[in-house]
């Protein structure tokens, strides 16, 4: 076996150090602040939608709820797209 393959590897950068980890903004579960603040919003903006459309923008908001971004840009979000 050539010698090389024993040298130590110059090529690859060095390791940088671990950096801290920020905690996750989603933990699974929405608090009750924020299912009362989407009732609200879906009593308003739900009424002259189907069943599967109010579910649908439901399921929509609720993920975007559990990563903290408010209803009012959730909303927004969902209805540009």
């Amino acid at each position: 076996m050539p010698d090389h393959y024993d040298a130590p590897d110059t090529e690859s950068p060095p390791s940088s150090p671990k950096k801290e980890s920020k905690p996750k903004a989603s933990s699974g579960k929405m608090s009750d602040a924020q299912k009362k603040a989407l009732t609200k919003h879906m009593d308003k903006v739900g009424k002259d939608r189907s069943a599967s459309e109010k579910r649908s923008h439901r399921f929509k908001m609720m993920s975007r709820r559990r990563k903290g971004i408010s209803v009012a840009k959730a909303h927004k979000d969902i209805m540009k797209k």
